[in-house]
């Protein structure tokens, strides 16, 4: 099993701090991809941030009314190791194809 960090990621307009309203996970938890993991309040609004993974949470960071800066810890997640640290696709060994389709089109007037 491998451990990921999720950070407060970047809520837009500039906001650079999040205060937690409620978690609504507990550690422990085995949780789904999409699942709400905390509702958060910036000064333009209240969301709820979705996990981005499935996973079991091995902890939280900050305790209601506490505030958290964008791109601090937010919550760790415990994950099977073969889904740990891979982001999009890993590219193959394999040679690559070139298809070169080259035309000469001269108009001879």
């Amino acid at each position: 099993m491998a451990e990921i960090s999720f950070p407060l990621p970047d809520l837009g307009e500039g906001l650079i701090e999040a205060t937690v309203l409620e978690w609504l996970v507990a550690e422990g938890d085995q949780i789904e991809r999409n699942t709400p993991l905390v509702e958060v309040e910036t000064t333009k609004s209240a969301v709820e941030l979705p996990s981005p993974q499935a996973g079991k949470v091995v902890k939280t960071f900050g305790e209601p009314g506490d505030t958290i800066n964008v791109g601090d810890p937010l919550i760790i997640f415990e994950v099977p190791d073969d889904t740990a640290g891979i982001v999009g696709t890993v590219p193959t060994e394999e040679a690559p194809k070139r298809r070169v389709k080259l035309s000469l089109n001269l108009d001879e007037d």
